[in-house]
């Protein structure tokens, strides 16, 4: 092998590997970060729906999430709590988001996915609002489908663009 053809493949492996740690440390990280709760609820509401209840809370609850949304610094879910109602609301996370970064958001989503007492994934609901300037706050609300008996845990996120 010559002087020549091994200096080139190693100038390209430095190359690569330079390439790829750069990559790596510009990229932003994107998930979105949970933070758990316990699906306690309110001791005094049962949170069953009518079949006229559930039927308005299927029509309201937003289950799809909007993939373009991700994490973005300085958005975050200030405060969280498992509230049970008893109307159409029955089981519901709810919440406050501030905005503390820099940039205005067009879009901002509260995602919620519920547990059940082994740990399934029961759910996946959204919240979502528009249009959330630095320094500002908004409450959340996010309809549950699932029986309040059905739900030990919760996690909650929150995303924006």
């Amino acid at each position: 092998m010559s002087d020549a053809g091994t200096g080139r493949r190693r100038y390209l492996a430095a190359l690569c590997g330079a390439v790829a740690t750069v990559a790596g440390c510009g990229a932003a990280e994107t998930a979105p970060r949970y933070e758990s709760g316990e699906a306690d609820g309110n001791a005094s509401a049962n949170g069953s729906r009518s079949a006229e209840q559930l039927e308005t809370a299927e029509a309201l609850a937003v289950t799809e999430a909007d993939e373009d949304a991700d994490h973005r610094e300085g958005l975050a879910v200030v405060d969280h709590e498992y509230v049970v109602y008893d109307d159409y609301r029955g089981p519901t996370v709810e919440g406050v988001v501030e905005n503390d970064g820099d940039e205005p958001l067009r879009r901002v989503e509260a995602r919620v996915r519920v547990y059940d007492d082994a740990g399934h994934q029961l759910g996946r609901y959204v919240d979502r609002t528009g249009d959330l300037e630095p320094g500002d706050t908004w409450r959340f609300e996010v309809l549950v489908l699932e029986s309040p008996g059905d739900v030990a845990s919760y996690d909650v996120a929150v995303v924006g663009l």
